[in-house]
């Protein structure tokens, strides 16, 4: 496996009696069972297309065309879209991206998921049009913020370069009579399908989120790869106890029903992941909140977050479950001079290098998470890169599935969100 996921600091033994027990937590292991069935069915007939994508390639060539397209002919990329359409893309290209921009040899993405109209102006007073190109994405094709992003982003690109502006712009909608795909046809901009049983939020491994990590100089195939193997477990049907993702759904849903747990912390240490925990976010609370049921999930980042949430999440309520993941981060990074750390009088730093801090604070937090009664899982990866983040993509899809298995609930709708759309579009229109 590309990566490895460590438990025990969750259960009694290692909590001083707080924990859970390993009892309860196999019961709930066991119940996972059907829900593994379901998702092998799922595979077998084709119906949880997101499970199919894994071992697709042949839907490559055409997205490596547009991807050399964007790359030779744009400096800026702007990906327009909110939610599922945006939160998997901008986390496979922060593998790509760097505090100070792109990291590989390509154009630089911006991913616009909100509608503040000041976001928008500076964009405009940054960019140069003619150097500007666009991904527009909607799985509906009728997501209002995703519209007025695009009319809006057209507008002004139309007004610099007239009907040039049309190249400029590639749309990922659903298939059928849509406003997004109208609006395509209309301006003479290419269209690529949505398939329309993939939820946004679980559309990360088709080309809504590997298109822009293509164009970020990304590999694709790696990215699939990875998810293919964290699948694997389930595809051979292995018994829960194999199955990493099982396992993880099984310590959510035990904490929860044994200790009440309402909050999931996900805890990344690298800066890399941090959009990767804003898709989780998005992931688990959208698939999980309804009837009354669902854990709360919370995002955090080592160690920042240690020198401001880490006390309340020690000293607070006891209501959390922790998943920290971390990676081996020794030796990284340049060493202190001996000479420097004495002048500093920073002698316990000498020969020190960041990473090797980096490793002691993941160590130390999930040491003293535990020491606390906090139910803490690590999960280890090597090396950070598109194969290891594609396991780790499908570790928390599959996780988030069978949690949804366990609660009863339906993972792959959303109802309380679509009335919000529902009434945003009467209130424009002047009817609320």
């Amino acid at each position: 496996m590309p990566y490895q996921q460590i438990t025990d600091p969750c259960f009694t033994q290692a909590l001083d009696g707080d924990g859970l027990s390993r009892e309860r937590f196999e019961a709930a292991l066991r119940e996972t069972a059907p829900g593994l069935e379901m998702l092998r069915a799922g595979i077998s007939d084709g119906s949880l297309s997101f499970l199919t994508l894994p071992a697709l390639r042949d839907d490559l060539a055409a997205l490596f065309e547009i991807a050399e397209r964007y790359r030779g002919a744009f400096e800026q990329i702007v990906v327009l879209g909110t939610g599922g359409a945006s939160l998997g893309g901008r986390a496979f290209c922060a593998l790509a991206e760097n505090r100070f921009g792109s990291g590989k040899d390509g154009p630089f993405l911006s991913f616009m998921d909100n509608i503040d109209p000041d976001g928008y102006a500076a964009l405009f007073n940054h960019f140069d049009p003619l150097k500007t190109g666009f991904l527009v994405i909607s799985k509906s094709g009728g997501t209002a913020e995703t519209l007025i992003q695009f009319l809006t982003c057209y507008q002004w690109m139309a007004s610099a370069l007239g009907e040039a502006a049309a190249g400029h712009f590639t749309l990922i909608a659903g298939p059928g009579d849509n406003p997004l795909r109208n609006a395509g046809t209309v301006f003479g901009i290419p269209v690529l399908d949505h398939d329309p049983g993939l939820g946004g939020r679980f559309s990360v491994l088709s080309s809504v989120g590997i298109l822009p990590g293509m164009i970020a100089g990304l590999d694709p195939v790696a990215l699939r790869q990875g998810a293919a193997d964290a699948l694997l477990p389930i595809i051979e049907g292995r018994d829960p106890a194999d199955c990493p993702p099982a396992i993880g759904a099984a310590l959510s849903y035990a904490l929860h029903r044994e200790r009440g747990l309402a909050i999931t912390v996900m805890m990344p240490y690298l800066d890399q992941l941090v959009p990767f925990s804003q898709w989780f976010q998005q992931l688990w609370a959208e698939s999980l909140g309804k009837d009354g049921k669902g854990t709360s999930p919370v995002r955090a980042l080592g160690t920042v977050d240690q020198h401001s949430q880490l006390q309340l999440f020690l000293d607070g309520p006891q209501d959390k479950m922790f998943t920290l993941i971390t990676a081996d981060m020794a030796d990284r990074g340049e060493a202190v001079s001996d000479a420097l750390a004495h002048k500093a009088g920073i002698d316990w730093l000498a020969e020190k290098r960041m990473g090797d801090l980096l490793a002691a604070s993941q160590k130390a937090t999930t040491e003293t998470l535990a020491a606390k009664g906090c139910p803490v899982r690590r999960i280890e990866i090597g090396t950070l890169n598109e194969y290891s983040l594609g396991a780790l993509f499908m570790h928390f899809m599959l996780e988030t599935v069978l949690m949804a298995h366990l609660l009863g609930v339906d993972a792959f709708d959303q109802p309380a969100v679509e009335e919000g759309k529902r009434l945003a579009r009467k209130l424009l229109a002047g009817e609320g």
